[in-house]
This record gives C-alpha cells, structure tokens and sequence, in this order.
C-alpha cells in the first residue's frame, strides 16, 4: 500500500507544478477541464493522507513500540508493613494551678526535675485555712446529726443491760404505744448475793479484801462460803457507844436464797480467833437494773415474762420507727454535702502551697514570683521517661497488630522502639472508614522524644521468607471469561545443576546478606486491590529486599487464580517467555491481553506484594524469564 502510494503523491506534486497549455476551444470548455484536474488532486491527497495514518498505526512494525522489557523469576522474601502517624504524649502527667493571690516564692522553672511530694511555690494561704476549718466543722455537725439517728433507731430495741431475773415486767401487747422513759421490766442478778455488815474498828486491820467468810442463812439453816468484796471506812456508831466500818460480802446462790433473807458473817482473825458483827444483815441481789424506753414507738415484738432467766444483750421489746429511713437520706446527704465542701477546700488550700503530684519534668511554668495569678496560670509536670502513642489501625489490619508485638517508631528521622500495650475490641468510624484504637508504649529514658508531637509508626503485619517473586508490573489481572484455563495450575518443575527441583540450592538467586542486586530490583510499578488474607495499604508500601522493614507493603489479591477453571471469572496472569508452551500456559489467550510474541500466557496465584515485587505461590518456576513490558510503554498500564 506504501508503494501504491508513493507515485500517487509524486504525481500529484508533479501535477501541481506544471503550467497547463492555452486552450484552443471556447471558454467554456476550458473551466470544465480545470475543475477536473483540481479533484483529481484533492482525492489524491486525502488517499495519502489515510494511507500514512493506517502505515503508522496498523501496518508499523511492532518493535517500533519499544524494546521488549523482561525479568526474571528470583528467591527472596517480602513483609507487608503497616505504618501511619500518632500523637505522643507522656504516660503520666499533671497541671498545678495556684488559687487566687500573689505568688511570694516560687521553687521551679521550665525543664527542672522535681519529685513528687516536692514543694513548687509559696502563697499566703490564711483565707483558704479558715475556709477548710469551717468545712470541717459542718462535716462533724453533720456526722453527729446522723449518728443521732442511728442511735435514736438503737434505742428502739430494748435489750437486757446484763444476765439475770426478769421482774415487774409491764404489760404490753403488739401494737401498743410505748412512751419514752416508761418501765419496761426490772432484771435482777440473782446469781450471786451481797450482805453488808458492820465490825468493830478493832478488827480494821484483821479485816482484808478477798478474806474468806462462813455466812450463815438461818432461813435456809445452811452455811456458806463467802468473801470480804469491799471495805468502806465509814463511822457507824451502836447504841453501846462503839464505833464500827462497813465490810461488804458476795457469795454465790445456790438457787434457794432470795433477797430480803437475814444473814450473818463470821470472820476469822490473825491469830485464829473469830470476828463476829455487831449485828445480823439481809441478803440482796447481787445487780438490779430498771430497764426504761429509750424512746417512743409502737410494739412490734415482746419477750417479757415475770421471772424468766435473761441473757445480756436479750432483746426484751421491739419498738417501731416512724420515718426513719427518709430522716437517714437526709442527714446522709447532708453529710455527703459537707464532705465534698471540705475536700473543695482542701483542694483550694492546696493551691496555695501546692507539691508535686508526681515526679518528672517541669514541662511548662507560667508563674513568677510577686505576680498576681490569673485564670489559666500554672505549672505542667510529665514523667516522660516513658511516652504513649495513641494509632488507629484500619478495621482490615487490626488482625494483625496484638498486645506486646514491636512497632517501629521514628520521629523526625530518630527511631525508636515501641511495644503494643493493649488493642481496643471496638471499631470506630468515620467517614465510612472504621478503624481500631490501639496504645503503643515506648520507653524515652534519655527524654528525647517530644510529648505532644507527631511520629510515625510502621509493623510488621505479615511475611513470606524463601518465596518467588516477580516485578509488580510482570503481574497481569484479566477476565478468564473467554478463555480455556489448561488442565494444571503447577508449572513443570525443572531441574538446577544440583539435581534438585525449583528453587532449593540456588544461591545465586539468594545472596547471603539477604539483598538482591541493584539491577534486579524494579522501582516502578503499580499497586493492586487487596484482597482476604493480606494487609491492607494503610498509607501503605513495603518490605522487600529493597528497604526490608521501612518500605510498606501494597497487598495483592492472595491465592487468586480465578475463582473456577472457567466462567466468568477472574484472575492473574504472567507472560512467561518460552519457545515451546509451558504445561499451564493458556493456549489460546485473549486477545485483549496483548500476548507479545515468543511469549506465554500463565496463570498464577499471587501472595504478598509490595511497591516492587509480587509473590507467586504457584505457576512459575525460578528463573523463568517474565515480560515486565516496554519502554516506551508507561507502567501504569499492568497491573
């Protein structure tokens, strides 16, 4: 067609520059030949105007689209790394702020060190002492209100004051009122008796505390054994003209004696000679109480019965109260008020003479000495030694961070270490996007890091060590729609010079230091859709050898071969150069792939990626030579 139409361009630029013959016929004729000529030459230039178009983009030889760009399949690893950026701030901090006054002394400046405890300034603080003394004050009234309560509600159970006989007990019945001051019953303690008798002051130093004593009951014809319990030096004078002490004796009841019975007592003295009383006394019960409402209320429950025995502490008669529960709630939050004033007050008192609540640094001071404080003025104190970074980890990465795992953090180009302290178990969202909290801990003994500045953080979500790659721009995703997959997904396992299949002993595929040759790394490339299995571009790039731990990582669609061996689905592919058709080469592939020519269409099931390389699970053995595209073709269009 070219040949075609060469001549036809010639003649039309010969055509047009030859100067026609003067016609020898009438006018007429003449301007009908010249209007023919003129056609003939516009369609001969239109002709080779079209004939250059479909030359340059149909019939042009193919390698005038650049040179064919290829790589190879290699060993390596590759991590997929998350990273973003947080806030620091210290994990223990505090703000003083001084109450309203002058500041007469002042203890610290910016950046000092100080110790919890330590005193930071001095203000006069006579106002706020008076105020705290007062709220102490209507804090003990108001405890003294409710425990009168609680004793007014104490009072309404009648107990027996100690063990002994119950006697004239009053009659009462459930329901009715009992008055305060009313007697209730009288208990006697009949279990031991005392009998006062008085001896002649001759016998004063014959007579001792605790002395053994036959008392004898001429009611009950008995004689007991009893004891000298007290002695009072008190001037009885007989009817005979001589004066006598009294001397008080106890002695325990058998059961039969009672009060009221006569009684005598015959000591004996030093020399073995009896001491005898000037006259006989009555028996008494050794404790008697009068038992009395303390307080008025109906009867709810009785245990009163003439001469029954009663333990200390018996309940005798149950009273009821009236409105005591709400007359508790409101001496209750009256005392709770008037705590809540005192600690207000002590709070304030402290601000005049206030002391460091922890130790740390001095991070910010806008006091000095003789100024008048105004609102917002104080100090900050941080212990920085340790610092807290607060991230958000996308909801699709949040599996992969975990309580203790390393973070790498780095704040303007310092790099530091930092451990996960704990992962919130709730997402929250914005913007459709959730993401979950999470607090990483680093330590900063030097105080280098900055609180309240911004750094960022990069971790390891996963990792492929020992596995093949392949530049990302070498990975192709198409539609197996129209396509016939082969019968086997595995690439031929080929043999090395060591015997052994793939890429076992290939050493020169994996250099010892971990690191590929400069010339085998690709630096452009486009990043794919991530898929289940894989972390998720988070402002994400990656791992790789070209910069292992710092580059972060952008997921590829793991284990994706197509969804069925045909259909309508979707896959990845690679063009493997070969001069024979590997075993899982597509024979017949899409046209719309744009297969160069020599080499192969191969699906494979991709893993990990990032910016440079993608890893290949299956379908590509080492070494297999790959197409990457051309060099006059923008990268942008793979992947």
């Amino acid at each position: 067609m070219t040949q075609q139409q060469t001549p036809v361009m010639e003649q039309a630029a010969q055509t047009a520059g030859v100067t026609p013959p003067v016609p020898k016929g009438p006018k007429k004729k003449r301007r009908g030949k010249g209007k023919l000529v003129a056609g003939i030459l516009i369609t001969a230039a239109v002709i080779a105007a079209v004939a250059a178009v479909l030359w340059y983009f149909v019939f042009r030889e193919t390698e005038e689209l650049g040179e064919i760009m290829v790589d190879t399949v290699q060993l390596g690893s590759i991590q997929s790394v998350v990273e973003g950026s947080g806030m620091t701030k210290a994990r223990n901090s505090a703000s003083v702020t001084p109450g309203t006054g002058t500041i007469l002394e002042l203890y610290v400046h910016e950046g000092d060190q100080v110790t919890e405890g330590q005193q930071l300034y001095k203000m006069d603080d006579t106002t706020a002492r008076e105020a705290v003394q007062a709220a102490q004050e209507t804090v003990d009234n108001a405890q003294k209100d409710l425990q009168a309560v609680y004793d007014k509600i104490a009072e309404l159970t009648v107990k027996a004051p100690h063990s002994g006989n119950l006697r004239d007990v009053a009659e009462l019945k459930v329901g009715d009122t009992v008055s305060e001051g009313e007697t209730i019953a009288t208990v006697v303690n009949d279990t031991k008796l005392r009998l006062t008798l008085y001896y002649s002051y001759a016998y004063e130093d014959q007579i001792q505390v605790g002395q053994s004593a036959q008392i004898s009951v001429p009611a009950v014809m008995t004689s007991l054994t009893g004891k000298v319990e007290q002695i009072n030096k008190v001037r009885f004078v007989s009817p005979e003209g001589a004066t006598h002490f009294e001397v008080v004796l106890v002695l325990d009841n058998p059961g039969t004696l009672t009060e009221g019975m006569e009684a005598s007592a015959a000591l004996t003295a030093a020399g073995g000679s009896p001491i005898y009383a000037y006259q006989n006394g009555k028996l008494e019960f050794y404790e008697t109480t009068v038992v009395k409402a303390k307080a008025s209320g109906p009867v709810e429950q009785i245990n009163l019965l003439n001469y029954a025995d009663v333990k200390a502490g018996q309940v005798l008669v149950q009273l009821g109260a009236k409105d005591t529960d709400e007359e508790i709630s409101t001496r209750e939050e009256a005392l709770k008020a008037a705590q809540e004033k005192l600690t207000e007050a002590n709070e304030e008192l402290g601000k005049y003479n206030a002391t460091a609540p922890i130790s740390g640094t001095v991070l910010s001071c806008s006091l000095q000495e003789g100024m008048e404080v105004q609102s917002g003025q104080g100090i900050s104190i941080a212990d920085t030694t340790q610092m807290v970074i607060e991230i958000s980890v996308d909801e699709r990465n949040a599996r992969y961070i975990k309580a203790g795992m390393m973070v790498n953090i780095d704040q303007y180009g310092t790099p530091y270490m930092g451990v996960v302290e704990s992962v919130s178990m709730t997402a929250s969202g914005e913007n459709g996007v959730a993401s979950v909290p999470a607090v990483v801990t680093v330590d900063n003994f030097d105080g280098s890091m900055i609180p309240g500045t911004y750094v960022s953080y990069s971790f390891i979500a996963s990792q492929s060590d020992n596995c093949l790659t392949v530049p990302v721009p070498a990975v192709m995703y198409v539609s197996f729609a129209n396509v016939t997959l082969p019968d086997t997904l595995d690439a031929a396992p080929v043999e090395n010079t060591d015997g052994m299949e793939n890429w076992e002993g290939t050493e020169e595929f994996y250099p010892e230091d971990g690191m590929l040759p400069e010339d085998d790394m690709m630096t452009d490339g486009d990043s794919a859709t991530a898929g289940d299995g894989m972390a998720v571009p988070q402002r994400t790039s990656g791992g790789a050898f070209a910069s292992p731990l710092m580059a972060v990582a952008v997921p590829m669609p793991e284990g994706n071969m197509g969804s069925s061996m045909g259909g309508d689905s979707t896959g990845t592919i690679v063009f493997v150069q070969a001069q024979e058709a590997p075993v899982n080469a597509i024979l017949e592939p899409d046209p719309a792939w744009e297969c160069p020519e020599g080499f192969w269409a191969v699906p494979v099931e991709v893993g990990l990626a990032d910016t440079t390389r993608v890893e290949i699970k299956r379908g590509l053995n080492l070494g297999d030579v790959v197409y990457i595209g051309r060099e006059t073709q923008s990268a942008d269009s793979w992947g």
